[in-house]
């Protein structure tokens, strides 16, 4: 498969020219080094995977810039010695656009950039393919397809099967990115715990439940849940704040920004099997979701999704804000329209009054309808909303 465009490189291409440095970070394997090299292919690319290159970086930081000054340095955590002296640098030369950085370990990257770069550095995010970027390539024509593959470019772009591309993600991200983020013992344990959050995707996060599942104490559950945030496996979508006189859930609920890594983890081995599994909502709701999370990344904007459940049971699967306004939507993954996929629209339009804008019906079918009191769109018409925000 040919290279496919990523919507972010527009943005990228903006910030290059407002500030000295831009930095990607995004999960492993999400397509950063494609992306930074087709944007800029005028500066040489410079990858501190490569030991030699590490070494000189480490070693000689004036040396190593004054050699490259101008350029891409992809896995530039790997050399946290040249971040003071590109604060330097940067700050004398006083040229937009001179050094392009990548990462993937948001905790490392972060901490070198908050001490040094803070101020001289845009920051942007890459997830693995959108909807929106894939469409037109992939062969896929239903979301079970699409949940099943999961949307990391290698995947695509190799003809990779699910089953053999996640086993060796997920060694690969254990063995290498978990002990790099934090020395954890036990990988073995920490991989359980991998799968039994797969396991409540789209669910509350209850941390005593998990840890016990697990073996492992709540405050152990908090710390590898930052672990996984961190390193872009996981996002914890938060309740929204308005209540609207009503008593809130207040803890977050789990979802994976990739949902074929999600479907390989609870042991889904087929798109048939995917349409009976018991947490197909959940997926459906994780795959939906996160692509509006990476259409706000591309356009260099922060996450403005949450989602609304009363101590009733009364809920909202996602609510994204916009303008002072809420935008309500339920999601669905079933192919066929009924009355209840309103009843939490109608209540919470109906509490929430005017602060809450048109409210959408996102489900698995392939009709759309203009209803009275909601929009009822199909699962990859998701524009017609993303347009709105």
């Amino acid at each position: 498969m040919d290279y496919i465009p990523r919507t972010l490189e527009t943005h990228i291409k903006l910030m290059a020219s407002k500030f000295p440095v831009v930095t990607l970070t995004g999960p492993r394997q999400s397509g950063k080094s494609t992306l930074v090299r087709k944007a800029f292919p005028e500066k040489p690319y410079i990858s501190c995977e490569d030991l030699d290159i590490r070494l000189f970086a480490s070693q000689d930081p004036r040396g190593f810039l004054k050699t490259y000054p101008n350029a891409v340095i992809d896995e530039a955590q790997k050399a946290p010695e040249i971040f003071s002296y590109i604060q330097t640098k940067v700050d004398l030369d006083d040229e937009q656009g001179q050094y392009i950085l990548t990462g993937s370990h948001d905790f490392l990257l972060f901490e070198k950039i908050t001490q040094s770069l803070a101020g001289r550095t845009a920051v942007m995010k890459l997830l693995p393919f959108s909807l929106q970027e894939i469409q037109g390539s992939a062969l896929f024509k239903t979301p079970e397809e699409y949940i099943f593959n999961g949307f990391y470019p290698r995947v695509y772009k190799m003809g990779i099967a699910p089953s053999d591309f996640y086993p060796s993600y997920i060694q690969t991200y254990i063995e290498r990115d978990v002990r790099l983020i934090k020395n954890i013992s036990n990988l073995g344990q920490f991989q359980l715990f991998l799968k039994m959050c797969a396991g409540r995707i789209g669910q509350i996060v209850n941390f005593s439940s998990l840890g016990n599942e697990c073996g492992i104490s709540g405050t152990t559950v908090k710390s590898w849940m930052d672990i996984l945030e961190a390193s872009y496996i996981i996002f914890l979508l938060k309740p929204h704040h308005a209540n609207f006189n009503k008593r809130l859930i207040k803890m977050p609920k789990l979802y994976f920004y990739d949902t074929g890594l999600a479907a390989f983890l609870l042991g889904i081995n087929s798109v048939e099997q995917l349409q009976t599994h018991y947490n197909k909502g959940g997926l459906f709701e994780s795959f939906i979701i996160s692509n509006f999370i990476k259409t706000m990344f591309n356009a260099g904007r922060e996450n403005s999704c949450y989602f609304w459940r009363d101590k009733n049971g009364n809920e909202i699967d996602c609510l994204i804000e916009n303008g002072g306004k809420l935008i309500p939507i339920e999601i669905k993954s079933g192919k066929t329209i009924t009355n209840d996929y309103f009843k939490g629209i109608d209540y919470y339009c109906n509490i929430a009054g005017e602060q809450a804008s048109r409210p959408f019906i996102i489900y698995g079918g392939d009709r759309e309808q203009i209803r009275s009191n909601a929009d009822v769109i199909t699962w990859n018409n998701l524009d017609s909303i993303q347009s709105t925000v």
